[in-house]
């Protein structure tokens, strides 16, 4: 009777094993993981507002051209593309950076298996990625960071593909991606430049003497000389941009430590084995003979960012090469009959911890809630401005209060007799304000916006003359020093809205000293 009830679970679990095992493979692991990020991206994706970004980011969809004061043309085509494929709605302009999310998820999969690693290094790597508090919220909003991870591990993908198998037309790949990277982020020169130096370091500069890779590079211009040329005839902005911002000390800065501390913050505690054991595998372990240039290429990409007080999310898109060589490195060490159960021990440990951490970047929880929440972990999102921001952290507060705001203004602009109603201009402050006013606007009447800051600037005064405005956040004794007749007709504050965003609204008429808005543009420019 035993061996029988024996041979019964024996044959039952050969199959099990055999009918199930396609679906418990690395790939499929891989897969899983990638779906559940985009699911939990797209349940979060409509819980609170838009992001300040994204309505700047959809305005300048709204205006194509090969540059913008701040930044490459590619996030404004993104805006554009995300509104025309799927509409205005936030979950639908929110899809395509939580498809990017998965697709990382992809990549670093594949990463994984180039670099030799099975079943659990790839399961490992890809729940690294997906529940890594960064890439929460870099994948829950549309912009340029979430492309730039993409195209990073991308070209580390085809770098590994071409070390492997020596195929120097994969220099055509990996210039092509280099090129789109710079039409996405200009950082993506830091990626590519620390890859190159880091092949010339060492043994795998054989890879670069011949005429495939000298044809990626000039792939990669070609791409990239669209914008090349904008910086050009517009006298690089974005330079005077960086300028203005570190000599009024927007961003926080931090000391080398302080650095390093909110990167293991980024991609959460526990991974920090993972991607600490990838720069040792790549460096000293088994992959130094053929994956060197990767733990280089990460250590050049840090120095260089800590040299020029770099904001600390920069070094974001290096990490998913050093998670992917750090989880095949542990899976070999892991690998002894002794030492099996540390797989599913670490995993649980990276998924819970995950779990815990992923409310403070992802906008799953109402605010109340998400208050109470970060009070009784005692933790909070890293902050990365000197901003006063409110009951919520940045992330978070610049997502409120746009549609009232809106409605404020709109209030107020059909509260103006008709004939001067069609003469008032509505002038912001900033591009949030005025990416506000051009989003929601329309549907309660109102015409576009007008700002001098960043590229709202180049789009001018829209025609109108400045004899009647609706001014957005400025003080009455500075106003009334530019008009004659200054009077206060709404307020604007959402609790959980950033400090900036709490202000009075002026209808402005007869300006003093200055007859149109053309004559006086040029110093109403704001690059801050």
């Amino acid at each position: 009777m035993p061996n029988s009830i024996a041979q019964t679970v024996a044959i039952v679990y050969l199959f099990v094993r055999q009918y199930t095992s396609k679906w418990l493979t690395g790939p499929a692991i891989v897969a899983y993981l990638a779906i559940f990020k985009m699911l939990l991206h797209m349940a979060a994706a409509a819980n609170y507002g838009l992001f300040i970004d994204e309505l700047y980011f959809l305005a300048c969809g709204e205006h194509l051209a090969w540059g913008y004061v701040d930044m490459p043309p590619l996030t404004a085509f993104q805006a554009w593309l995300a509104r025309g494929l799927f509409g205005d709605s936030i979950l639908a302009i929110h899809l395509i950076p939580a498809l990017i999310g998965a697709a990382n998820v992809l990549f670093v999969g594949s990463l994984v298996r180039q670099f030799g690693g099975k079943r659990f290094a790839q399961g490992l790597a890809a729940l690294a990625v997906a529940v890594s508090p960064a890439w929460f919220a870099i994948h829950a909003y549309l912009s340029m960071n979430s492309v730039e991870l993409l195209l990073v591990t991308g070209c580390a993908l085809v770098l590994a593909r071409l070390i492997d198998t020596s195929n120097a037309k994969l220099w055509l790949i990996f210039g092509l991606l280099a090129g789109v990277g710079m039409l996405n982020k200009h950082t993506m020169l830091l990626f590519s430049f620390a890859f190159i130096v880091s092949l010339v370091l060492t043994t795998q500069r054989r890879l670069i003497w011949n005429w495939w890779f000298a044809a990626g590079g000039l792939i990669a211009l070609i791409i990239f000389i669209p914008n090349l040329i904008w910086m050009w005839q517009h006298h690089f902005p974005h330079l005077e941009l960086l300028a203005n911002i570190k000599r009024n000390q927007r961003n926080v800065v931090l000391s080398p430590f302080g650095f390093m501390g909110q990167q293991i913050l980024f991609m959460l505690p526990p991974a920090l084995p993972v991607w600490m054991a990838g720069l040792w595998y790549f460096l000293a372990g088994n992959g130094r003979q053929r994956f060197c240039v990767f733990g280089l290429a990460y250590l050049v990409s840090l120095g260089i960012l800590l040299a020029s007080s770099g904001r600390t999310y920069y070094l974001l898109p290096a990490y998913p090469m050093l998670i992917a060589g750090g989880a095949t490195a542990i899976e070999q060490w892991v690998s002894r009959a002794g030492w099996l159960w540390i797989r599913p021990a670490y995993a649980a440990l990276v998924a819970a911890t995950g779990a815990v951490l992923a409310p403070i970047m992802l906008p799953l929880l109402p605010p109340e809630t998400y208050i109470q929440y970060t009070k009784t972990l005692g933790i909070s999102q890293p902050k990365l401005e000197t901003r006063r921001a409110s009951a919520l952290p940045q992330l978070f507060a610049d997502r409120f209060g746009w549609p009232e705001m809106v409605q404020t203004v709109a209030t107020a602009y059909r509260a103006i007799p008709v004939p001067e109603r069609e003469r008032t201009a509505i002038f912001a402050q900033d591009y949030g304000q005025a990416g506000a006013v051009d989003f929601y606007g329309p549907k309660l009447g109102l015409p576009k916006a007008i700002s001098g800051h960043l590229t709202y600037w180049y789009w001018g005064p829209r025609g109108y003359t400045g004899e009647t405005i609706l001014v957005m956040g400025d003080r009455r004794e500075v106003l009334e020093d530019k008009f004659q007749q200054v009077e206060k007709v709404g307020e604007v504050g959402h609790p959980y809205a950033m400090a900036s965003q709490h202000w009075d609204l002026f209808l402005c008429r007869s300006p003093k000293g200055w007859k149109n808005l053309q004559e006086i543009w040029p110093r109403i420019k704001n690059w801050n």
